[in-house]
C-alpha cells in the first residue's frame, strides 16, 4: 500500500496525538477575536459541505481566495475519522463563518487523494489563497483543531502571512527539530512533525525520508518502503532517500541475526569462520552498534575480500549509505575499506 498512491490509506497512519500530546497552552485571547466573519455564499449551510474531485476547484481552491477552507479527508471504514469529523464540524461552526469545512470521502475520490498525497486518514489540510498552508494527520484533540483554526484565521487577517506579521516558519529548522526528536527516541513526535512538514512541502525529501525512517522504527517497514517507492524518479537518488532505503535493507537482514555472543563464541573457536563474522556484523547492526558492525565486516575483508562474492564489501557499502556521506563512522570506514582493496 502506497501512502501517496492508490488503495486505502491506513487509518491514523501517523501517530495520533492524544490529550497528553496537545500543543502547549495558547494565549487565552484567540486570534479569532476582533475579526469580522466572512458571509459564505448560500447561507450558513455552506459552511460545511461534502466535496468531490469535480467540485474541488470551486469549493476549496476558489473559495479559499476569500476565506480559509479546512478540508477533511475521511473514509467510511476509518474509525478515527468518526471521532474527528464531529469535532471539526463543531469548531468550524463555532468560528461563525471565518472558515469553511469541506469533507471528502477518499473512497469516492481516490484520484484527488492521490494527487494531494494524502498519506493516511483522517488527514486535514487548511487551504488559503488556493494553497495548503497548514494541517495535521490523525484524530487529534479539540484543542489542536482549535489551534489550527486560530492560525489560519489569523493568517487570513494578516493577508496571507504568518500570524502577527512574523516570518514563515523555517522548514529546515523544523526538520532539524524532528530529527532531534527521532534521535532522542521520541519517534511518535518525530513522525507527526515530519508528516506535517511533508504536507507543507511535498517535495521536501528530508521530511519524506524522516517519515519513512519513523515508520520503519515503529515496525511499519512495508509502509516505509511504499512511501519511498512513491518518490518521483528524479528524486530517488537523493542522499536522504537512499540512506533510509539502505537502513531498511540493513534492518531486514539483521532481523534473524541472533545474539552477538553466539557469533563471538564461534569466532573464538575459528577466527576464519567468515559466516560467523558476517552474522556478528548483522547482530551488531540490529543493536545499533554500527562501529562494531563495521569492524566485523572489515574483519572478513581483511581475511578474504572476495568471500561469498564480496558479501562483506557489499554490506559495508550499505552501512555507509545508511549512515550518510557526512557521518564520521562512514568516512573512517570507507578509508579503511579502500586501504584493504588497494593495498
Amino acid at each position: 500500500m502506497s501512502i501517496f498512491g492508490t488503495g486505502k490509506p491506513t487509518p491514523g497512519g501517523a501517530p495520533q496525538a492524544g490529550p497528553q500530546d496537545a500543543a502547549a497552552p495558547r494565549p487565552t485571547q484567540s486570534p479569532l477575536a476582533g475579526i469580522e466573519p466572512a458571509t459564505p455564499a448560500g447561507g450558513a449551510d455552506s459552511l460545511i459541505i461534502d466535496g468531490t474531485v469535480e467540485t474541488f476547484e470551486e469549493v476549496v481552491l476558489k473559495a479559499s481566495l476569500s476565506v480559509p477552507v479546512i478540508v477533511d479527508f475521511w473514509a467510511p471504514w476509518c474509525g478515527p475519522c468518526k471521532q474527528l469529523t464531529p469535532t471539526l464540524e463543531k469548531v468550524v461552526t463555532a468560528a461563525g463563518g471565518k472558515v469553511r469545512l469541506v469533507k471528502i470521502d477518499i473512497d469516492k475520490n481516490q484520484m484527488l487523494a492521490s494527487q494531494l498525497r494524502v498519506q493516511s486518514v483522517p488527514t486535514v489540510y487548511a487551504f488559503f489563497q488556493a494553497k495548503p498552508v497548514d494541517g495535521f494527520m490523525g484524530a487529534v484533540p479539540e484543542s489542536e483543531i482549535q489551534a489550527l483554526i486560530d492560525r489560519v484565521v489569523a493568517m487570513a487577517a494578516n493577508g496571507g502571512g504568518a500570524p502577527g506579521g512574523e516570518a514563515a516558519p523555517d522548514i529546515e529548522a523544523l526538520v532539524a527539530a524532528a530529527n532531534d526528536a527521532f534521535n532522542g527516541g521520541d519517534v511518535a513526535t518525530a513522525a507527526q512533525a515530519f508528516a506535517q512538514i511533508a504536507q507543507a512541502d511535498p517535495n521536501h525529501m528530508g521530511a519524506l525520508a524522516g517519515l519513512a525512517r519513523c515508520y520503519a522504527a515503529m515496525g511499519e517497514a512495508t509502509q516505509a518502503t511504499a512511501l519511498l517507492d512513491s518518490v518521483p524518479d528524479d528524486k530517488k537518488n537523493d542522499p536522504a532517500i537512499t540512506a533510509v532505503k539502505a537502513a531498511i535493507s540493513l534492518a531486514a537482514g539483521a532481523d534473524a541475526a541472533g545474539d552477538p555472543a553466539v557469533h563471538q563464541a564461534e569466532l573464538a573457536k575459528n577466527p576464519d569462520d567468515h559466516a560467523a563474522r558476517m552474522g556478528l556484523g548483522d547482530a551488531l547492526i540490529a543493536r545499533g552498534d554500527m562501529a562494531g558492525a563495521i569492524d566485523a565486516l572489515l574483519g572478513v575483508m581483511e581475511r578474504e575480500p572476495d568471500w561469498d562474492d564480496g558479501a562483506a564489501r557489499k554490506k559495508l557499502l550499505t552501512v555507509f549509505e545508511a549512515l550518510g556521506p557526512g557521518d564520521p563512522l562512514a568516512k573512517k570506514g570507507r578509508r579503511r575499506m579502500s586501504s584493504l582493496l588497494f593495498s
